[in-house]
């Protein structure tokens, strides 16, 4: 919740003791907006892209030496303020479970085992929903994704994705908050079954306050970071209809959707008034993924909403991923201008605009 008291005393703060570079965005825009931004039942929720905190699998060294708690060393407060926090989980929690992905060379294998204990890295970081529908999410079978469900009920952290858990509800300060996930891959809740995902999002709709979806599609890297608007193919497999998708459970009663999958930012879209960001990109993707250029920055996107859902305005977090681990709010703000452009060449006639600092808002 915000308040006009709590702005102006964070502005006179910021004026006294300086400020990082994250926070920039929101107090530069805030102090033109006031007007307009400030509201007393504002709710914030905060998206971020694939999670793979390193693996087991093949090898130990995949890990790094330093536990999982180095990844939110300098992006952790961000994470931590916020109402509700959601991640795409890609991979399984598990010490023991058997591979079941076939691979040709098992000591090339890109299949993801995290830890269990990785699990209290989730928890302190706050992530209160996790999207368990992807393409990893079943590379150590049902032994895998038990051991996943498990922990995460023990940390209560909510998660979706699959027939067994296709969506979870959550209450939180007195508002109720319905999650659904769902991805191209077998063993998950379809992106291609539109009607079954819109029967999903009209329940939440009808039960919770506020609905949130996350979705595993589009195709993957550099290459492809456009929203083409159509079905879009990687490897010979349909990875979806990301725009029809997005639009179809906005229709059926989504706040905010947050997309992930292609490995690169996406562009934003405001449809119906409820915010669509088409890829949140690799937010922590330790050891076995490319992190050059485009693949190594991503957006952390804040969508502020009413208690109906209904979009206020967002803001865009950038952050830039190393090989060593180090995560850090970008100084150069290069996720930011990606969606700048993405969404310009996109949607060029979007309902948002989006400044330098990542600030979204509605187009008078």
């Amino acid at each position: 919740m915000r308040s006009h008291f709590v702005y102006i005393l964070f502005f006179f703060l910021i004026c006294l003791f300086g400020f990082s570079a994250s926070a920039i965005p929101i107090v530069d825009d805030l102090e033109d907006n006031k007007d307009t931004i400030v509201h007393k039942d504002t709710l914030s929720i905060i998206g971020v892209g694939d999670i793979m905190m390193g693996t087991s699998f093949p090898s130990k060294k995949y890990l790094h030496p330093s536990g999982c708690q180095v990844f939110f060393s300098e992006v952790g407060d961000v994470l931590l303020d916020t109402e509700v926090l959601a991640g795409n989980l890609e991979g399984c929690l598990s010490d023991t479970a058997t591979l079941v992905k076939r691979c040709k060379d098992t000591t090339k294998c890109y299949a993801f085992r995290m830890p269990l204990d990785f699990a209290n890295c989730l928890k302190n970081q706050g992530f209160d929903f996790l999207s368990i529908a992807n393409n990893h999410s079943h590379d150590f079978g049902l032994e895998g994704l038990n051991h996943t469900t498990s922990v995460l009920d023990s940390m209560a952290i909510a998660y979706a994705g699959t027939p067994a858990h296709s969506y979870s509800l959550k209450e939180k300060n007195g508002i109720i908050y319905g999650f659904c996930a769902f991805s191209p891959n077998r063993g998950t809740m379809s992106i291609n079954d539109y009607k079954e995902a819109s029967e999903i999002v009209r329940y939440l709709n009808d039960t919770a306050d506020v609905v949130i979806v996350s979705f595993h599609g589009g195709a993957e890297g550099s290459d492809y970071r456009h929203v083409t608007k159509e079905t879009e193919y990687f490897y010979g497999e349909n990875r979806g209809n990301v725009y029809k998708f997005a639009h179809h459970v906005v229709d059926a009663g989504a706040d905010v959707v947050f997309g992930h999958g292609p490995h690169v930012t996406r562009a934003v879209e405001l449809y119906k008034n409820r915010l669509i960001s088409y890829s949140l990109g690799n937010f922590i993707t330790y050891g076995r993924f490319n992190l050059k250029g485009p693949n190594g920055i991503a957006p952390v996107i804040k969508a502020y909403v009413s208690n109906n859902g209904d979009f206020l305005f967002g803001e865009i977090i950038p952050v830039k991923q190393y090989y060593s681990g180090k995560i850090v709010i970008d100084p150069l703000r290069r996720a930011v201008k990606e969606i700048m452009r993405l969404t310009q060449q996109d949607f060029p006639n979007a309902e948002i605009t989006i400044s330098e600092n990542g600030f979204i808002r509605k187009k008078n």
